[in-house]
This record gives structure tokens, C-alpha cells and sequence, in this order.
């Protein structure tokens, strides 16, 4: 299980403009290889540096962070080429996919850079870190952290991104982390999985939750009337257009997405440990995509494309991950309009928003949480079918 730690640097003001130097030069250098890439049929990193690895160590760069920059481009252009087949950028041959597939891609002159254990290394002890820069092996620059931050750093292999936000500097640490053995569940289809249903006006609503007494602090209600207040803030700010103004703008910049991401960890932490005390499994909708799938009015347009619902998974993932607890993603398709009771599907049956009556067996029930029910009950199905799966693989491999 891989895990991101933030760590912000301290840095003095001659360590901070050697690094933000090697960060230019590092984007510069990828500028470069990213001319030589975009005209290529191969854009592997290993072609790419029979091609430009001369040309962009006379720029500045050692050995190690030119393979670096080089990787770091040919994996900007393979996620552009799967963007590019996912339809993200349009349908071939239109203006916007056109337009992206045949300009170079350009980065930006502080993105981040990668370093592997070549170019930097920690020394916990002390609280440092040694790094390469342009102006040759930094040694001795701190970063401050949380305990549980350097618990997780004793263990780490692997690269560490350089990144550059609001005026500081961070190192972003890849940390492998075994996940714990997960227990299998032992009860019947519905008590033994937790389901959960995402949405606009409840964030999540799950199995146990009393369709009369949602949590407020995850409903539309107290959610909204913040960001509702940010966003007014805001606008008021940005027609004043004053220095100070401005200032106030550039401080509460990143409040919003802090928020959203507070109230994710606070609502992914009471799921998992809802399923963990109660031992069962948790099965939650997969909305990837809903953004294209989905036609909503327009005051909600803009909730559903401003909350962080991938982001509030895969909190709930690596969280059930550490605490030992199964998960399952479910296609959410029909899980509203279903009958949790008796199967009948028909769009009708979703009376309103709040309202879920079936037109077949007459069961009236909250609609998120008659959801949640059909989402747990595809949770089972979906785990015992792949588990079911394995004798089966393994008895064919044997007798092959």
C-alpha cells in the first residue's frame, strides 16, 4: 500500500534560491525533451535518452536528475496519450483533441521534480535532508514534521517530489506500506457489508445511518453554507481589485480545498471505523466519470464539480486498508432507482430527492439510504464472485 507524506522544509534564504534554481533548470531541461518527444512514434524513456541526455546535462543538470527529467516527461506523455483515448480532450479529429495532441507539452518553470535516494537523502536523527541542487549537494537543510510523519519516513524507499507552493518548499515521500491481513466477513449479505452512498445534498449515507437523523455535519446544510460563504467572499474581494484585496485573496486561496479535504478525512474516518467496530466489510459507489455521465440543474453544477468524491474514496480505501477492512467499489448504476427490498428498478420509483416508494411491492424508505442498501447487498455479491473465482484458476493451473 503506497501512501503520500507532505513534509514542508525550512529553508534559509540562500537554500531556497538554490532550490528554486534547480527546479527552473529542471523544467527547462524537460521543455526540452518534451521538443524532442512530441514529433517521436517512441516516447519511452529509454529512447528518449539516447536522444537528448547530452544536450540536457550541458544545461546543468548531474547524471542521476537528468534521467529523472527525462523519466518525468515520458510519463507526462503516456498520461496524455491515455487522456487522449479516454476522450477527456474530446473525440479524435475535433478542435480541443487536436489542439492538445499536436502541441508539445510545456511545464511549468517551478513544477515539481522527482528525486530518488541518489539525489536526496534523509537524515531523521537531525531532522534534515541532504539534496541535490544546480549549485552542487545541499546538506543539512530541516524540515519539520508530525511524529506520526517520521514513523512513516523510518521506512521509506523510493522518490521524493520537490514541490513548490505558496512561498514554501515540500518534499512529497512515497512510503510502501504493508497493508494489514484483511478478514474476511463472516455474516449474510447486508449486515455483513457497509454500504455507502455519495452524493450532493448528504456526502454519505450509510446502512446504519437513521434516514431521520442524518449527520448534519456531512449534509448539504453545513457544507454549502460554507463554501456558499467562501464563494462570496470571494467575488466581494475580487471587485474591490485593491492590493490588500488581493493579498486577502492570495491567503485564502488554497481555505476551500483545505476544507473539503478536512471533511473528507473526518467523514472517511467514521465510515472505517463504523465497519471496523462493527466487523464487516464496506462497499462504496465508484462516480468516476459523473461529471460527463450525470445532467443536473445548474445551482448544482457547480457542487458536483467542485467536491472531491475521488478524493473522499480513496480516503476511505487506505484508511480500511490500515485497519484491516475489506472494500469494495460498486458500479452505482440504478442503485437509486432499485428497491433494496424487493428488486423492482424503475426510474419513478425516486419520488424526489429525499423519497425513495417502490411502484411494485409499495416500500417507502429515505432514497440515499435505500441506496446504500442495494450498494452493500453489490459489495457481497462482487467479493464472493471474485473469491469464488480462485479454487477454480488454481485447480486449472494445477492440472495444466
Amino acid at each position: 500500500m503506497k501512501r503520500i507524506v507532505m513534509i514542508k522544509l525550512a529553508v534559509t534564504d540562500e537554500q531556497a534560491a538554490a532550490l528554486k534554481q534547480t527546479l527552473l533548470t529542471c523544467n527547462r531541461a524537460a521543455d526540452v525533451v518534451s521538443d524532442v518527444a512530441q514529433p517521436a512514434s517512441d516516447r519511452r524513456a529509454f529512447t528518449l535518452h539516447e536522444s537528448v541526455y547530452t544536450q540536457i546535462k550541458a544545461l546543468g543538470l548531474s547524471a542521476q536528475p537528468a534521467v529523472r527529467v527525462i523519466k518525468k516527461v515520458a510519463a507526462a506523455y503516456a498520461t496524455r496519450t491515455a487522456n487522449l483515448k479516454a476522450g477527456n480532450y474530446g473525440r479524435p479529429g475535433s478542435k480541443q483533441y487536436a489542439g492538445v495532441a499536436d502541441s508539445a507539452v510545456r511545464f511549468r518553470p517551478l513544477a515539481a521534480q522527482p528525486f530518488d535516494d541518489r539525489c536526496l537523502s534523509w537524515q531523521l536523527d537531525s531532522s534534515t535532508v541532504s539534496i541535490w541542487t544546480t549549485a552542487g549537494r545541499m546538506r543539512g537543510v530541516r524540515f519539520v514534521c508530525a511524529p506520526w510523519q517520521r514513523t512513516l519516513l523510518a521506512d521509506r524507499k523510493g522518490e521524493s517530489d520537490l514541490v513548490y507552493r505558496d512561498g514554501q518548499f515540500y518534499l512529497y515521500a512515497t512510503i510502501d506500506q504493508p497493508a494489514p491481513t484483511q478478514v474476511v466477513p463472516a455474516k449474510d449479505p447486508v449486515d455483513g457489508w457497509l454500504g455507502v452512498d455519495l452524493g450532493i445534498v448528504n456526502l454519505a449515507v450509510t446502512t446504519d445511518d437513521d434516514p431521520a437523523e442524518l449527520d448534519v455535519r456531512w449534509s448539504d446544510g453545513a457544507v454549502s453554507a460554507r463554501r456558499k460563504k467562501n464563494q462570496v467572499m470571494r467575488t466581494a474581494l475580487q471587485k474591490v481589485g485593491t492590493k490588500s484585496a488581493k493579498r486577502k485573496l492570495k491567503t485564502r486561496r488554497r481555505k476551500e480545498q483545505r476544507f473539503a479535504t478536512d471533511v473528507n478525512h473526518q467523514l472517511s474516518k467514521t465510515i472505517v471505523a463504523q465497519a471496523q467496530r462493527t466487523d464487516r466489510a464496506i462497499a462504496i459507489e465508484d462516480l468516476s466519470g459523473i461529471r460527463d455521465r450525470v445532467r443536473l440543474a445548474k445551482k448544482q453544477r457547480a457542487q458536483v464539480h467542485s467536491w472531491a468524491y475521488a478524493q473522499l474514496r480513496n480516503f476511505v480505501t487506505y484508511k480500511a486498508e490500515m485497519a484491516g477492512v475489506p472494500v469494495q467499489v460498486i458500479d452505482p448504476r440504478n442503485t437509486s432507482r432499485t428497491c433494496s427490498r424487493c428488486g423492482f428498478c424503475d426510474v419513478k420509483n425516486r419520488r424526489s430527492q429525499a423519497r425513495f416508494a417502490c411502484r411494485e411491492c409499495g416500500w417507502t424508505a429515505h432514497a440515499d439510504h435505500n441506496a446504500a442498501r442495494n450498494i452493500a447487498a453489490l459489495g457481497h455479491e462482487k467479493y464472493w464472485a471474485a473469491q469464488s473465482t480462485v479454487p477454480i484458476a488454481a485447480t486449472a493451473l494445477a492440472s495444466s
